[in-house]
């Protein structure tokens, strides 16, 4: 039998989602074993006073196997 559990991160690049993506699922895999995956919950953008995009933030759903 196999039990999962379910954790929700925030994560940020200044260059693009997949990056901050990347960054978060690479952090959370120093301190947390078994990841299975990953969803984006949320996406939001942070911009100057132009209008142009200075980061790129995701909310991420990971799950993983408990043991």
């Amino acid at each position: 039998m196999s039990v999962a559990k379910v954790i929700e991160i925030n994560a940020a690049s200044k260059t693009s989602v997949e990056d901050a993506v990347r960054t978060g699922l690479k952090k959370v895999s120093e301190t947390v074993k078994g990841i299975q995956g990953a969803w984006i919950s949320e996406t939001k953008v942070v911009t100057d006073g132009s209008g142009n995009i200075t980061e790129w933030r995701v909310n991420l759903r990971v799950t993983f196997l408990v043991s």
